[in-house]
This record gives structure tokens, C-alpha cells and sequence, in this order.
């Protein structure tokens, strides 16, 4: 049965890798024996790769600035370029901005789509590009509760990963007749930077514990597992599909 969860050989991709859930997602993959390719956007900032590296796995950190539509372009074929293939895609890079409706600006109407949606949509195109041909690949894309329910003072978050949902759907009932598996993960309330604010917040603290099922915040390690059994061979059979990781909320 571990065989089915081996990665051995496979080549991985991640975004938002330096910290929280992606950096929780890119260790795991390296421990179940995936190379990795850092999409990054400081090159400078190693400390994930000498922890990778520690573990014997090949990795190149590939600059990668995702509101730099040429790096985000070239990202995937760099990926390829260094390691011969491309095998695993995980975007989990994301960004926040909160404001009431009314005021939110078209700034970061723009940045948080751009981010969020378009980077996900044009890494998983390059991504299909090679995976289609060779018959084979996984496309992991981070969704959210807001891609579910509406949220409060985040109109561009919870558009954009409604669209990250409905991008996963729509690429998977193209690409799994080719073998490729395109889902999504939906992580609940993590314990990470983008929520430090609501974490802060007392009564609003209060409010999200108090409709978690489980009790608690969830933490990036929470994600490990869940990205391994996507990447692997487990999931041959799993197409289209919104994983939640979410300590039961969705079910309350």
C-alpha cells in the first residue's frame, strides 16, 4: 500500500513555498521522495532548499514573482529545463486584502485576481502543455472556504477562489482523459500569516473556534498528507474534485 504513495522519481512544483501551507506541502512531497522546483519569488531566501536538500531530494529554487507575467510564464518551462519533466503542480501561493465593499479599491480588486486567479490559471496551462502529451501529471490548486460562502470585507479573495474552483472543475473535465489530474484543496481556518488579524481579533476568534467542529485552528502540517495522497498514485481515480481540509466547518 505505501508504494501507491511513493514519489520517487516524480518532479514536483510549488508556489508559495517559503512559508505556511506551501512550505508544509513542498517538505511532505520531498519526503515521500519528489524532486523540487521552488517557485519563488527571492531567489535569495534558501532556507526551504537547504531543508529539502537535507532530505538527498534534487531541488532549484526558479525565480518566479507572480505578479510578473513573464516569470510566471517562463516558470513552467524552467521547471523543465533543469529537471527534464514536470510531474506535480501545487499553487499554493495566495494573497489577501481587506476592506468593506464600498471601499475596496480597483488596485487590489486587480492584485488579488491577478495573484490568486490568473497566476493559477497560466501555471496550470504551461503545466497541461507537457503533461497532456506525456499522458500523466497532477495540478494541485489551493481553493478555500470563500470558494464556497462569501466572506466578509474579501470581495476579490472570494472571487478569486471561487474561480480557482471552477478553474480546477474545467481543466479536469478536459485533461483527465489524458491521464491528468487536476483538484483542488480547501483549506479551513489555518493558523498562518494571511490570518494573523482574525487570530488577533477576540471576539471574532471566538466566533470561528466556536463553529469548528474540531475545535481548533488548523496548522500547516494539517496539509501533508493530503498533498501527498493528491500527488500520488492514490488519487489515480480522483479528477475535478475540492478536498476540504477544514476541521469539519463545512459540515457544521
Amino acid at each position: 500500500m505505501t508504494d501507491m504513495f511513493d514519489l520517487t522519481g516524480k518532479v514536483a512544483a510549488v508556489t508559495g513555498c517559503t512559508r505556511g501551507i506551501g512550505k508544509a506541502v513542498a517538505v511532505a512531497l520531498a519526503e515521500a521522495g519528489a524532486d523540487l522546483a521552488l517557485l519563488q519569488r527571492n531567489p535569495d531566501q534558501v532556507g526551504i532548499r537547504e531543508e529539502i536538500a537535507s532530505l538527498g531530494r534534487n531541488v532549484h529554487i526558479i525565480p518566479c514573482d507572480l505578479s510578473d507575467e513573464r516569470q510566471v510564464e517562463a516558470a513552467i518551462p524552467a521547471v523543465v529545463e533543469a529537471f527534464g519533466h514536470i510531474d506535480i503542480l501545487v499553487n499554493a501561493a495566495g494573497i489577501q486584502r481587506r476592506s468593506p465593499a464600498v471601499e475596496f479599491s480597483n488596485e487590489d480588486w486587480e492584485d488579488v485576481l491577478h495573484v490568486n486567479l490568473k497566476t493559477t490559471w497560466v501555471l496550470c496551462q504551461q503545466a497541461g502543455r507537457y503533461m497532456v502529451p506525456q499522458k500523466s501529471g497532477k495540478i494541485i490548486n489551493f481553493a478555500s472556504l470563500l470558494s464556497y460562502q462569501g466572506g466578509i470585507n474579501v470581495p476579490a479573495y472570494a472571487a478569486s477562489k471561487g474561480g480557482v474552483s471552477q478553474l480546477t472543475k474545467a481543466l479536469s473535465n478536459e485533461w483527465a482523459q489524458h491521464n491528468v489530474n487536476v483538484n483542488a484543496i480547501v483549506p479551513g481556518y489555518v493558523a498562518t500569516d494571511m490570518n494573523t488579524a482574525l487570530i488577533e481579533d477576540g471576539d471574532r476568534n471566538q466566533q470561528i473556534l466556536d463553529r469548528i467542529p474540531a475545535g481548533d485552528w488548523g496548522r500547516p502540517e494539517d496539509f501533508k498528507g493530503t498533498a501527498v495522497f493528491l500527488s500520488s498514485d492514490a488519487s489515480q481515480y480522483v479528477h475535478g474534485h475540492q478536498l476540504a481540509v477544514d476541521g469539519g466547518w463545512l459540515g457544521r
